[in-house]
């Protein structure tokens, strides 16, 4: 027995979780070439548009130099948070250098959100898959017993089909989650150095322009 003679053989619950763990395995799927081709792109990214600031005489050079680099919009947001005018109230509290925190630390949320996109989607489709294949191995051991029951004896026909059905639930559980646990970690690792660069941007920043009048 495959995955479709299990789906056209299977009876409503089946067929459902058997279509549950096909989607939560494209939809991993896409999440990880995706997030693999957009974070090798921002880390490249970033490192050519730090260097770029630093290379620039001027904050406002340095904006327009990163903007060449900076495809995913990482470094800018940054740049450009440091330059606005505080909106009045509790936002002109404090000194510069509170000021800048504050507006980095704003600005450094938003982009860490677009680097953390889809990894709630893995950690939930690696942490749920084995327990979809588990509720159809359930299900087929339950057929494997109500059939059992129904002929009144051990017969290798009532058994075989079930069983089996359990088993492919079971591994495709597996199957699905496995890569998903995997492609969280990789990844994970990934944008925790590229979070590591742009906090350490920041920080830079903030203490380049603490001292100077602000925009």
């Amino acid at each position: 027995m495959n995955f479709l003679d299990l789906f056209s053989q299977g009876d409503a619950v089946t067929k459902l979780v058997a279509v549950l763990l096909l989607l939560m395995s494209v939809s991993s799927w896409v999440v990880i070439f995706w997030k693999v081709w957009l974070l090798r792109r921002a880390a490249t990214d970033v490192g050519r548009s730090t260097a770029a600031f630093w290379q620039s005489s001027s904050v406002g050079q340095a904006q327009q130099a990163v903007s060449a680099f900076d495809r995913e919009s990482l470094v800018l947001p940054l740049i450009v948070a440091t330059q606005a005018d505080a909106q009045g109230g509790l936002a002109q509290a404090g000194d510069r250098s509170q000021q800048l925190t504050r507006v980095l630390r704003d600005a450094l949320h938003r982009v860490l959100d677009k680097l953390q996109f889809g990894q709630v989607l893995l950690a939930t489709v690696g942490s749920t898959a084995p327990f979809v294949g588990l509720l159809g191995t359930v299900w087929g051991i339950y057929h494997a017993l109500t059939g059992i029951a129904a002929a009144g004896q051990i017969s290798i026909d009532k058994v075989a089909g079930p069983v089996g059905e359990a088993l492919i639930m079971t591994a495709g559980g597996l199957a699905v989650a496995i890569p998903a646990v995997l492609g969280y970690n990789v990844l994970g690792r990934m944008i925790g150095r590229i979070e590591a660069d742009l906090e350490g941007f920041a920080r830079d920043l903030r203490e380049l322009l603490a001292h100077q009048s602000p925009p």
